[in-house]
């Protein structure tokens, strides 16, 4: 199973707090911006480099200056949470 898919598929069945399974409470209380962390990476690893964002882009999404679209599945197939 590869990370990507996994992960992707908790953020696509709203299943986060998976990635944070056995982390603080505080890491729970921030799943909002985990959110918005985790699409901005999926963003990033797009397999076709003209849907990956600029670094520009990517600095402006994470200060709040830029809106943070839905991504698309990062690959072909993504495992679902379990």
């Amino acid at each position: 199973m590869i990370l990507a898919d996994w992960a992707y598929g908790c953020y696509k069945q709203n299943k986060l707090q998976m990635l944070l399974e056995n982390d603080n409470d505080e890491a729970m209380d921030d799943i909002k911006m985990m959110e918005k962390f985790v699409m901005i990476a999926f963003w990033c690893i797009q397999e076709d480099p003209s849907l990956k964002p600029t670094m520009k882009n990517v600095t402006q999404m994470l200060e709040g200056t830029a809106e943070v679209l839905v991504p698309p599945n990062p690959s072909s197939l993504y495992v679902l949470c379990k």
